[in-house]
Formats: C-alpha cells, sequence, structure tokens
C-alpha cells in the first residue's frame, strides 16, 4: 500500500491509499478518483517528503495521522451535507417515488434528498435514474 498526497484543480488537498504507484496510474487515467471536497476529478500527486526519520516513532506518527484524516474525511462529509440541506429539497422516505417523478418529468426538476431503501436503490439504478449516496453523519452539537 502506498499513500499519495493528492490535490484537485480547485486546490484542495487530501490524502488517498492506493495498492501501489499503478493503481493511482490507472485510476487517474479513468477518472475514478474524486475530491471528497468538491468532487473535482482532476486529480494530481502533491510532493511529499520521504520519511527519513526511521521506525522510531512511527506508530505514534501513524496514529496523529490517522485522527488528522479521519478529522478531514468528517470534515468533507459535514460540507457535503451543509450543501445538500442548502440546495437540496428534503423528501424523506419518499426519495424513490420523487427521483422517478423528476426522472420520467412529472414533477419539477430540482435536487433533492431523503431515505431509500437498498431495495429502492436498486429499482432506481436499474430504472437509469441517476442518484449518489452520501454518508449522513447524525450532528454533533458540543
Amino acid at each position: 500500500m502506498i499513500l499519495y498526497r493528492l490535490n484537485c484543480n480547485n486546490d484542495h488537498r487530501f490524502e488517498a491509499w492506493f495498492r501501489d504507484s499503478g493503481s493511482f496510474d490507472e485510476q487517474t487515467a479513468l477518472g475514478v478518483i474524486e475530491c471528497p471536497f468538491c468532487g473535482d476529478r482532476r486529480v494530481a500527486k502533491s510532493p511529499m517528503a520521504p520519511n527519513l526519520a526511521g521506525r522510531r516513532g512511527k506508530n505514534e506518527r501513524a496514529e496523529v495521522r490517522a485522527k488528522e484524516v479521519a478529522k478531514q474525511i468528517l470534515q468533507a462529509v459535514n460540507t457535503i451535507r451543509d450543501s445538500v440541506e442548502k440546495n437540496c429539497d428534503y423528501v424523506g422516505e419518499k426519495f424513490a417515488i420523487e427521483a422517478k417523478r423528476i426522472h420520467y418529468g412529472e414533477a419539477e426538476k430540482r435536487g433533492i434528498y431523503g431515505e431509500a431503501s437498498e431495495e429502492d436503490a436498486v429499482d432506481l439504478a436499474e430504472e437509469g435514474v441517476e442518484f449518489s449516496r452520501v454518508p449522513w453523519l447524525s450532528r454533533r452539537d458540543s
């Protein structure tokens, strides 16, 4: 496994793990690597300094880095959630029904969000309805 520091064309910086350097190249060519902040698929490697400190303290550094990455992921998920809540209509458990209505021109075309069962998601995909699953974390007020 190899960790790369990446950046998108909108100058967001993030990290991602790959099986090897060839995996990064393949995924870049396919356009499947996506910026967790803005969704941009124009992603490139950022320069990284080699780890010359040796093995001493490696576990501590790895733990600190893992916490930093987890924090960045949570921030990105919250940014996505905020954007969806601000720009889309909440339709609750009627998501699949409303998504189909929009797809077939029976309802106003607009962004929506809500809940859908696994069966509903499969059905939507089979009908060619475009949708995305977004991790939805409970808000913590602290």
